[in-house]
């Protein structure tokens, strides 16, 4: 059957209006059964039908029509063998690593440096000391280190000994690699970029470190092994040529 302009349009209107009335009663009835410090980002339909998709901040939840049950879990289509939450994880999460200031990272380079990595870090964190363990196994690669103090404690006076050093890249590593001391900052030091890095890690929604992004914008939580990062690097760059 051959649908007319005017009815395929007004067909379309309607389904239009169906999304936004779905939207509007799963966000009024969610909004009233969860915790007022929740908030629902972003509702939007799902391929299964009647079920919708709920971002909160970077994670994914489930819904009905009504909004009345919120269901956790993964969609994975069978049929094309993905997971769908965890694409869109990816999607929501991606950072345009153009875009961010390098100028404010502790950088390092092995090799021809080519390959580049952002990393989010805790001087105080264990996983971000195991990655930078990591990082000693692969070659031709970048490394930015963007500093947030994000633990309590002494982070953030560790934070400041390590970008005020005279030799940041030397000091935060060999603190993080081998438990070296930091030396005693410069009071006249201007550390303001470690408060501009926790600023970039609210916006770009870091949550935990370490957190690497990579050049394609995708990110991975925690820290990898060698050959899980060797494994993504060479990802990326099978995926340039």
């Amino acid at each position: 059957m051959k649908l007319s302009v005017p009815l395929l349009a007004g067909m379309l209107a309607l389904f239009g209006c169906t999304a936004q009335a779905n939207e509007d009663v799963i966000r009024k009835n969610l909004g009233a059964a969860l915790p007022k410090e929740i908030k629902l980002d972003e509702v939007r339909a799902t391929p299964i039908p009647g079920l919708f998709e709920v971002r909160i901040g970077s994670e994914i939840r489930y819904t009905d029509a009504m909004g009345q049950y919120l269901i956790e879990g993964e969609m994975i289509d069978l049929k094309n063998r993905r997971n769908l939450t965890q694409d869109r994880i990816t999607k929501i999460t991606m950072v345009d690593f153009s875009s961010l200031p390098l100028k404010d990272a502790i950088v390092w380079k092995k090799g021809d440096g080519k390959r580049r990595i952002a990393v989010f870090a805790d001087p105080n964190c264990g996983y971000c000391k195991r990655f930078e363990q990591s990082l000693q196994g692969v070659s031709n690669v970048t490394v930015y280190t963007f500093v947030i103090p994000i633990l309590g404690g002494d982070s953030p006076d560790k934070a400041r000994a390590a970008w005020c050093a005279k030799d940041n890249t030397a000091a935060w590593r060999d603190w993080m690699l081998t438990g070296t001391p930091l030396p005693r900052p410069d009071a006249k030091c201007d550390a303001s970029a470690i408060d501009r890095n926790l600023e970039l890690s609210r916006k770009v929604k870091v949550t935990g470190t370490p957190a690497i992004v990579f050049e394609d914008g995708t990110r991975a939580p925690g820290a990898l092994s060698t050959e899980q990062l060797e494994q993504r690097l060479q990802a990326q760059g099978s995926a340039k040529s």
